[in-house]
């Protein structure tokens, strides 16, 4: 239903109010302990073998909680869950302001960080030392994904702030995500029974197109995920004797690979592998693609390469 202009002005009245105080939490009450937070190497699993020894992450998930605890939300609840041998969690639990509603929104965020790459980074800036430069924050982990769970407290805060009715809102903050998030399905196991009936999910650890407008991202690429091996042989012999009687190794292998995708157009085969994409979808891509022009084109390509050439909208959404 559309809205009338008495209600639409009242939703901007109500918008500016939550901006203002989300503002205000983030330059007077977020961005010091972001600060430490980027201070800590805390690498992911993947990237550093010693991570339980070293305790980055603990000291990580440690600051983290801590500063969700100090911000005094109407019932809200912080705890560190570590299972034996695998990373922590940070599980906040935010009862709803109408204790009426039984829907939970369940918001993600993780804590742990990509490496380091430090001879990668411009003159003055470097990975665990947090500079503000023309208006950006600089610094390891402090967008992919540290701001999470600041934005994502933040924001409930800012509507008990303003007097806004929200939901039950279960937060979780997990520290194996760079790594493929080996630990997330046991602790999500564990805490089933907790979540209760959850009826929207909010992923803030995604990406934005551009600063000049808030972005949403409503789908994301699929991924299957195998080993290929190839065997011709019961044990292995002098290449002198097969040489030419028994099929190469490699060429099996990209026989097998190009049955899946086109080696030449990039195109994957098996048609239970494409779906219908939603006219609503390809609505957003072409809008997409008029607000962003050729931006998204710009990427890293060495001296001979360049970008496959297909049109903006088909670009967004594969």
């Amino acid at each position: 239903a559309s809205l009338n202009l008495v209600e639409e002005k009242k939703i901007l009245r109500e918008m500016e109010r939550v901006f203002a105080v989300i503002q205000d939490k983030w330059d007077n009450h977020i961005l010091d302990t972001l600060f430490d937070y980027i201070r800590i190497p805390n690498q992911s699993p993947e990237y550093d073998e010693d991570w339980n020894k070293n305790g980055h992450l603990d000291d990580a998930a440690k600051l983290l909680n801590e500063w969700v605890l100090k911000q005094s939300l109407k019932g809200l609840t912080s705890q560190i869950i570590k299972i034996q041998d695998r990373t922590p969690i940070i599980f906040i639990e935010i009862e709803a302001s109408n204790q009426s509603s039984s829907d939970t929104i369940f918001m993600y965020g993780h804590l742990d960080k990509q490496p380091p790459m430090a001879e990668d980074w411009a003159e003055g800036l470097g990975p665990y030392t947090p500079v503000i430069r023309d208006g950006k924050l600089y610094g390891r982990g402090a967008s992919d994904d540290g701001y999470s769970v600041f934005s994502a407290v933040s924001s409930i805060g800012a509507l008990q702030e303003t007097g806004l009715a929200h939901g039950r809102i279960i937060i979780v903050i997990e520290a194996s995500e760079e790594s493929g998030s080996p630990d997330l399905p046991t602790y999500i196991e564990q805490l089933l029974p907790t979540l209760g009936s959850v009826s929207l999910i909010i992923c803030l650890d995604s990406g934005c197109a551009n600063y000049d407008q808030l972005w949403l991202t409503t789908s994301l690429r699929g991924l299957i995920d195998g080993n290929l091996k190839v065997s011709l042989l019961k044990e292995g012999i002098h290449s002198g004797d097969g040489s030419g009687l028994v099929a190469d190794s490699f060429r099996v292998l990209r026989n097998v690979l190009g049955r899946l995708e086109d080696e030449t157009t990039g195109e994957i085969r098996p048609p239970f592998l494409h779906v219908d994409i939603p006219p609503s979808r390809l609505a957003q891509a072409r809008v997409c693609a008029e607000v962003l022009g050729q931006s998204v084109r710009h990427l890293p390509f060495k001296q001979s390469m360049n970008l496959t050439l297909i049109p903006m909208t088909t670009f967004i959404i594969y």
